[in-house]
């Protein structure tokens, strides 16, 4: 496919083999302008900015997926079916669900346990556990460890619902589950199937299990700044 698909208007060429998505349009718009030479828009349907740079003389790609697995699904699996894109790194916010957990901390998704119905259309005689590549984890712990970053590794929990009347967060906790966010288990089933490599690495933005405790949208925008620049060591 050389003239995109409906959500994605650019060329097979236009996209690096890497691509980071955050789920917000602006924060891509954010990392492109302030850690990328040379970056190029090479997509903006529906206001999903998606740019091509240059990072430490590497062609990196840097793209939003929108917010939730159906909005992840589609970005995710267009770029490793229809553009060649062979490793995706999500980099977004979660809401902290270990006690240990505090706001601005990095999490590592080994895997991520998840309320969603996407995995029914591969037909499993079973149930499928979405895990990340272990290339992508040992590579980013080793960077973060070498930006002196602490971070936390382990499973987390993909959630269909930000407003959630059963107060399930709890029970998630009881079974280790780091954080709470709601793209992740999408992009590693989609990378299973496609063959291709799918890590999530998430900011703690919020404590919904310890208080009141939260980022503002700008520091969501903008603050992120440790995981950015992990994510683009790995690239």
């Amino acid at each position: 496919m050389n003239k995109g698909t409906p959500h994605i208007a650019a060329s097979k060429s236009d996209f690096a083999k890497t691509v980071l998505m955050p789920g917000d349009p602006l924060r891509s718009k954010f990392i492109a302008e302030h850690f990328l030479d040379s970056p190029v828009l090479v997509n903006n349907i529906r206001g999903v900015q998606g740019y091509t740079g240059i990072y430490r003389g590497k062609p990196v790609s840097v793209m939003a997926s929108g917010m939730g697995m159906p909005s992840m699904g589609i970005y995710s699996y267009e770029l490793f079916h229809f553009f060649d894109v062979d490793n995706i790194i999500r980099i977004g916010s979660a809401g902290a669900i270990h006690k240990d957990l505090k706001l601005l901390d990095i999490v590592i998704a080994l895997s991520a346990s998840t309320n969603s119905n996407y995995a029914s259309q591969y037909s499993l005689p079973g149930t499928v556990a979405p895990t990340a590549d272990f290339a992508l984890v040992s590579k980013a712990y080793e960077a973060a460890i070498g930006l002196g970053i602490s971070p936390h590794v382990g499973p987390i929990f993909s959630s269909d619902t930000f407003y959630d009347d059963a107060q399930s967060l709890a029970a998630w906790q009881k079974m280790g589950v780091l954080a709470v966010e709601m793209e992740a288990a999408a992009l590693y089933l989609n990378a299973a199937r496609a063959g291709k490599s799918a890590l999530c690495i998430c900011t703690i933005s919020d404590t919904p299990l310890q208080g009141s405790e939260e980022c503002s949208p700008q520091e969501r925008e903008q603050g992120f700044t440790k995981m950015m620049k992990l994510a683009l060591e790995i690239a």
